[in-house]
């Protein structure tokens, strides 16, 4: 395993800015703030709150783990994690970062599946049997994948943001291990008092002729188990927004619209709101966090049985990463699509579906892989000889 070229030595982040199309690049840094135990929670936001008070930015991440705090029925389930619950660095207004400037390389190689179709099928069936007793509707059943990296983290997320541009894209380095993610999914955007969301449920592989691609998304369009699974996630989201809006504010504006991207397609909903005037950033968390896309629903028996069946703590995947301005402006990704770097040259890529009532193991193996499927640069031969078996 060779070791990566670059060791940050200032705390850097990067965030696709979706509505200008540039990247916003946070390098000038007060402190950086981290909750690594739950205890630690309370007094981090805190100290975000009061930075952001005093005019600062926020960038950084929240793991998913950390919803397990906001949440009474869920606080025993508290696993151990390596890294930190919230990790945000205090910053001074970003710029916009250059990629015409960009030199330098990275790699990502080796990248596998932890979960056979054979140990995916087993805990696929703990899930189905959960749904036909009537605990959940649908429950986001996800897996670790592993595999090295080398280079210069930056150079590697250049490369993949070409392969696979996302409105959310993001890199975090505040210490410790690298986050780099080519998000898609919008978790939250607060602007004044207003909110909006926009989940993301329903995917299919798009085709090599334009009149099989254009098929593709008309069936993704209009099949019944997609928007049954979408239709469940924004009744979820619509009852969170709820809790922290004007009553009678939350409202759909949007029902199974089709995202392209290079390799698949994805479905979408959107959701909007106008907030309370007492809320907050932290308030924000507390109510809508984790996002229920990576749930299913109801969230909270959802979670029960994901900690019952995935063997690993999810960490910053399927958690958020983003920024919060001292304007009160709030920008929050659904941080899938994302891989975790550390020091010594390990990477790992998570991947996960929604299952539902009429699910079929094999079909969503083979979805989670797809969503892999924009890491394969030609050298991650083994991701590619798992997607070919399945």
């Amino acid at each position: 395993m060779s070791a990566p070229d670059r060791n940050f030595d200032a705390p850097l982040v990067l965030i696709e800015d979706g509505r200008s199309g540039d990247t916003l690049s946070f390098t000038r840094c007060h402190r950086v703030l981290e909750a690594r135990t739950f205890a630690d929670v309370p007094a981090v936001l805190a100290a975000m709150l009061d930075a952001q008070n005093a005019g600062y930015h926020l960038a950084g991440y929240a793991a998913y783990e950390l919803g397990y705090i906001f949440e009474p029925r869920l606080a025993a389930l508290a696993p151990e994690l390596k890294g930190p619950l919230l990790h945000f660095g205090v910053f001074d207004e970003p710029d916009r970062f250059d990629w015409g400037a960009m030199r330098g390389a990275g790699s990502l190689r080796h990248l596998s599946p932890v979960w056979t179709l054979d140990d995916y099928e087993a805990r696929f069936r703990s899930v189905i049997a959960y749904i036909r007793s009537g605990d959940v509707y649908q429950v986001n059943l996800t897996f670790p994948m592993l595999g090295t990296w080398s280079g210069d983290p930056v150079a590697l997320f250049a490369g993949l943001r070409s392969r696979q541009p996302a409105p959310y894209g993001a890199l975090v380095a505040l210490g410790g291990d690298t986050i780099v993610s080519l998000s898609p999914e919008l978790f939250f955007e607060a602007r004044g008092s207003s909110i909006r969301a926009r989940p993301m449920k329903g995917t299919a592989p798009r085709q090599a002729s334009p009149a099989d691609d254009l098929r593709a998304a008309s069936e993704l369009q209009s099949s019944e188990k997609n928007r049954a699974e979408n239709l469940m996630i924004v009744d979820l989201l619509r009852n969170d927004l709820s809790r922290i809006s004007e009553v009678g504010s939350v409202g759909v504006t949007d029902l199974f619209t089709i995202e392209r991207y290079p390799t698949l397609f994805q479905m979408t909903s959107g959701i909007e709101a106008q907030l309370r005037q007492d809320i907050r950033f932290p308030d924000l968390l507390r109510a809508l966090f984790p996002c229920g896309s990576v749930t299913g629903a109801p969230k909270i028996r959802a979670m029960q049985v994901i900690h019952e069946l995935e063997e690993h703590p999810r960490g910053v995947y399927c958690g958020s990463i983003g920024m919060f301005s001292p304007q009160g402006e709030a920008r929050l990704s659904v941080a899938i699509r994302t891989l975790t770097l550390s020091a010594s040259g390990t990477a790992t890529y998570n991947t996960g579906s929604g299952l539902v009532f009429d699910s079929e193991a094999q079909s969503e193996y083979a979805e989670c892989l797809l969503k892999a499927a924009f890491l394969d640069d030609g050298s991650t031969s083994s991701l590619q000889r798992a997607s070919d078996q399945h």
